[in-house]
C-alpha cells in the first residue's frame, strides 16, 4: 500500500501525446521547468528487412531420378550462397537529391575533417553501413565505454545512418567524426525519453569535450510559455552557440490540430537552426510543428532567426536500423540530421565558419540559409509551419561565399 501523502508537494505534468496522462514531477528539483520533455521526436518506424531472392532454374528435368539429383545439387548450392541475390530495400533517395545533398558530395565534398555531435539513444556500430565509421561515443546512461543502442528502436542508429552510412546506403556526410552521446533510453510505455539534466550534459560534452563543429539535435521537449526560466537543456545550447558552434533542432512533431503553436525546445533558441520536415512533394509534413513568432522573451522573432527557419525531407526516411536491419521513419528528427549534414559539407568546403569565437559566422550562415531556402509559396517569406522554405544545400553554400568572410 501507498500513502498518498508521499505526494505532497508534487507537481502534475499532462505528457504532449495524451493530455489524460499525467507525471509527476518534484518542483524542488534543480533544473526543473514545467511542461518540459526531452522526448525524441519524429519515430515512426516501419521496419524493412532485405530480403533474399533464390535464382530458378528453367531446365526441364525428364524422369524421378534426374530430378532428385538436381534437388539435392541446388539444396547443396544454396546451403553455399552461391546463387543468393540481395533485393535492396525501397529507397528514399529523393531526399538526398531535393536536399541538395548529393550535388555537393559531387562536387567532392564528404563532411571529411568536420565533428558532427548528436544526443540521442546511441548507436548499434554492428550495421555494416557503418565499417570504418570513426566515432566518438560517451555513455551518459550508465558507466559502460562500448558504443550501444538504449532505444526501444534504435533511434539515434537511424538518425546516425542518414548523417554517416556508407556501404548499401550512403549518408549526407559520411566522413565526418562522428560524436553520439548516449542520453535518451526506453521509458516505461516503449518511447524514447530522456531527463533533460542528462540531455544537457550530454550537450555541453559536445562542444567542450568533443569539440563538435555542429550539434545534431533530434529531440525536444515543450517550452513553457509562462515561465521566465529556461531548461537546463536551452542554456546548454547558448553556451554551445556562443562559443561558435553550430547547432541544428527538431522543430517538433505537433502539427496539426493539436498544434501548440511553439516549436520544441531547444530548436526556440534565437540562433539554433530549427528544423520542419517536408515530403516528397516538398509539402510540408501534417505534424510538423509551427512558430509562434514571439521568441523566448515575448519579443516578435527578426530574421533570419524566424522559427522554424527551414523545411527538409522528413518523411518515410529510410536508414540503418538494429541487427543489420533497414528502418523507415517520419518527423521533423530526420530533417533535422539533412540540415547538420549539409551544413558539415559546408564547413568543409568553408573550414573557417567553424572557427569562431562567438555567433558571429552563425549569424552569417543564418542569413544565407535564409536567403537561399526555396519559397513554398510565392509572395510568403516566411511561414509558421515550412519557415523560409525547403532546404537547397548548394544555394546554400553559393549564397555563404557570396556573402564573404564572417572574421
Amino acid at each position: 500500500m501507498w500513502d498518498e501523502r508521499q505526494l505532497d508537494g508534487v507537481e502534475f505534468i499532462p505528457e504532449p501525446t495524451d493530455y489524460q496522462i499525467v507525471s509527476a514531477a518534484d518542483p524542488t528539483t534543480i533544473g526543473h521547468q514545467e511542461g518540459w520533455r526531452s522526448e525524441v521526436l519524429g519515430w515512426a518506424p516501419e521496419p524493412i528487412s532485405v530480403i533474399p531472392r533464390r535464382s530458378q532454374s528453367g531446365k526441364k528435368v525428364l524422369n524421378v531420378g534426374i530430378m532428385l539429383l538436381f534437388v539435392l545439387v541446388m539444396w547443396a548450392v544454396w546451403r553455399s550462397q552461391f546463387l543468393i541475390l540481395e533485393i535492396s530495400p525501397q529507397s528514399s533517395e529523393w531526399a538526398f537529391d531535393n536536399s541538395g545533398a548529393r550535388s555537393l558530395q559531387s562536387a567532392g565534398l564528404s563532411g571529411d575533417g568536420i565533428r558532427v555531435c548528436m544526443v540521442d539513444t546511441g548507436i548499434d556500430t554492428s550495421h555494416p553501413d557503418f565499417n570504418g565509421l570513426e566515432l566518438v561515443f560517451h555513455d551518459f546512461l550508465s558507466e559502460g565505454n562500448e558504443p550501444i543502442d538504449y532505444g526501444g528502436l534504435a533511434h539515434g542508429t537511424m538518425m546516425a545512418g542518414i548523417l554517416v552510412a556508407n556501404g548499401q546506403l550512403k549518408g549526407v556526410a559520411p566522413n565526418v567524426v562522428l560524436g553520439m552521446a548516449a542520453a535518451l533510453g526506453e521509458d516505461a510505455e516503449g518511447e524514447n525519453s530522456g531527463n533533460e539534466g542528462l540531455v544537457a550534459d550530454a550537450i555541453e560534452w559536445c562542444w567542450k569535450s568533443f569539440r563538435a563543429d555542429i550539434i545534431s539535435l533530434s529531440l525536444g521537449g515543450i517550452p513553457d510559455p509562462n515561465s521566465s526560466l529556461e531548461g537546463p537543456s536551452s542554456s546548454a545550447v547558448r553556451q554551445a552557440l556562443d562559443n561558435g558552434v553550430f547547432v541544428v533542432a527538431a522543430a517538433g512533431n505537433d502539427g496539426g490540430d493539436e498544434d501548440d503553436g511553439r516549436v520544441a525546445s531547444p530548436s526556440n533558441v534565437r540562433e539554433v537552426i530549427s528544423v520542419g520536415a517536408l515530403d516528397n512533394m516538398n509539402l510540408i509534413w501534417e505534424g510538423s510543428s509551427m512558430g509562434s513568432g514571439i521568441d523566448n522573451a515575448g519579443d516578435p522573432e527578426t530574421d533570419p532567426h524566424q522559427k522554424p527557419e527551414i523545411s527538409a525531407p522528413g518523411v518515410g526516411i529510410l536508414s540503418t536500423g538494429p541487427g543489420g536491419q533497414y528502418y523507415t521513419s517520419t518527423g521533423t528528427s530526420d530533417s533535422t540530421v539533412f540540415v547538420a549534414g549539409i551544413l558539415a559539407l559546408i564547413l568543409e568546403a568553408e573550414p573557417q565558419l567553424a572557427n569562431s569565437p562567438d555567433t558571429t559566422c552563425i549569424e552569417l550562415v543564418k542569413v544565407a540559409l535564409k536567403n537561399s531556402a526555396v519559397p513554398l509559396l510565392d509572395g510568403v517569406s516566411h511561414h509558421p509551419s515550412w519557415g523560409y522554405g525547403a532546404l537547397d544545400g548548394m544555394a546554400w553554400l553559393d549564397e555563404i561565399q557570396a556573402l564573404g568572410s564572417c572574421e
